[in-house]
């Protein structure tokens, strides 16, 4: 919808055109290669392999269906009968989620026990596990099982090839003016909420610098962090982020409710949700992915149940936003936002403001593409200059039950297909797509020496105004 007032000005413009007498309003069309990405390396690869992780094979370009699917590069952003539009990122589950990712277990053997108490704690094993006023810290790899009530911070600081499982066993801890959980640094940290335990992680409303590392949320993670298990957890974050991962953040399991100022889910690398059901309160984004140093992060869902209340995005993914499955409902100014929208299965309910989901140029060089295959997808849109569906780039329809309760249903500025599923806006079927790029109504024309332009029937533009007469 963003794209909206640029194309009223420039609606404008070719009306004044018109009435001079010169011809040719026609826009101009650029080469815009699509992005390229990563596949995810599994357990076995190394901090350094992992720097670029998006839904990527390793030859740097989308995986594509067939090669006839692949871009031309020379693609622009309106598509012809006879041009090869965008086609978004193939992902599955199996690449997305390793067994320890999934497994809502630990290793008791060999596990270290800490009971937190106010300000202070004890280990069951001191190696690895470092205690002060209002500090824990974790330095050692393994599995660490944290019960009780703590006023201050848990770090973890081990090796760079190192992965730590944090087990909440009935755990309540919260700083006032930092992290519950700080991870520094390690390989991948599993955070596991023991079955039939509510656990608490807070931040208590400011945030005060204790390194270079801009902490900003109730759980601060600079690699990546696993949320499984099948206990409870509640983070409150008032002046922040609720989780924030500076690699990848996944949610595998457990009950989790986070409310925060700012974004609830943050991820820089990419936000993946294999089960759990999760409710937001934010008061920006619900779920945001974004690397701006690569200009990716992207969001995947492949079931569980996400409720969303956003003051800005429910769900955004800079690069794309995939689901596979699982039942959403998002309640914010917009449902879904990326510069790739792909739905496949699931079931998803969206009430917006401004747009239910938004195919939006995020990434540079990027045509954007809305693809819905099936599910089942409810959206119902606000009063004003709102779009159900909307992409920057191209829209195509193959599958699925979409209902639609909207002044505008659709809006796209490339081409638009309806092949599949079934399709209803504002209670009629319908087998073709609408484009509210054309106006609803279309622009009322110009009036000639103080005369008054026509208004335009739907579809069509206003009429040119005849002579003003003088009174």
């Amino acid at each position: 919808m963003k794209a909206k007032v640029i194309r009223s000005i420039a609606a404008i413009c070719c009306a004044a055109l018109l009435l001079s007498g010169l011809s040719g309003c026609g826009a101009s069309t650029s080469a815009e290669p699509t992005a390229t990405v990563e596949t995810e390396a599994v357990s076995t690869a190394t901090p350094e392999s992992r720097a670029m992780r998006s839904p990527r094979g390793n030859s740097g370009q989308f995986p594509f269906a067939s090669q006839a699917d692949a871009p031309s590069g020379n693609e622009s952003g309106s598509a012809s009968s006879s041009e090869v539009t965008a086609t978004a990122p193939a992902i599955s589950a199996s690449d997305q989620f390793t067994e320890r990712d999934l497994a809502g277990t630990w290793d008791e053997q060999g596990a270290v026990t800490v009971t937190l108490s106010g300000t202070s704690a004890s280990a069951s094993d001191s190696t690895g596990v470092a205690v002060s006023d209002g500090t824990v810290t974790i330095t050692d790899e393994g599995t660490y099982i944290l019960s009780g009530t703590f006023d201050g911070m848990i770090i973890v600081d081990a090796e760079d090839s190192d992965k730590v499982q944090l087990v909440l066993s009935g755990a309540q801890i919260t700083s006032s003016t930092s992290a519950a959980i700080y991870v520094k640094q390690a390989d991948k940290v599993f955070l596991t909420l023991a079955d039939g335990t509510a656990n608490v992680l807070a931040n208590g409303g400011s945030f005060v610098a204790i390194d270079d590392s801009n902490i900003d949320a109730a759980v601060f993670s600079r690699d990546d962090l696993v949320i499984k298990g099948s206990g409870s957890l509640t983070v409150t974050s008032p002046a922040g982020h609720g989780i924030v991962s500076k690699d990848d953040l996944k949610i595998t399991g457990g009950t989790i409710d986070v409310t925060s100022g700012k974004s609830a889910l943050k991820a820089n690398d990419s936000i993946r949700v294999a089960a759990g059901t999760i409710t937001i309160s934010a008061g920006t984004d619900g779920l945001h992915a974004e690397n701006s140093d690569d200009d990716n992060g992207y969001i995947y869902i492949a079931g569980g149940s996400i409720t969303v209340k956003a003051g800005d995005d429910g769900i955004h993914g800079h690069e794309s936003v995939t689901v596979d499955g699982g039942t959403i409902s998002v309640t914010a100014a917009e449902g879904i936002e990326g510069t790739y929208v792909t739905i496949n299965d699931g079931e998803i309910s969206i009430k917006a403001t401004d747009d239910g989901i938004n195919g939006a140029r995020k990434v540079s060089g990027s045509t954007p593409l809305v693809e819905i295959n099936g599910g089942k997808l409810t959206i119902s849109m606000g009063a004003g200059d709102t779009d159900a569906i909307d992409s920057n780039g191209s829209l195509k329809i193959t599958g699925g039950t979409i209902d639609i309760t909207a002044q505008s249903a659709f809006d796209y500025d490339g081409s638009g297909s309806l092949t599949g599923g079934t399709v209803t806006v504002n209670g009629q079927t319908v087998t073709s797509l609408t484009n509210q790029m054309m106006g609803p109504g279309g622009f009322g024309g110009f009036g000639g020496n103080g005369g008054n332009g026509g208004f335009g029937n739907p579809g069509e533009s206003g009429g040119f105004g005849g002579p003003g007469f003088r009174r």
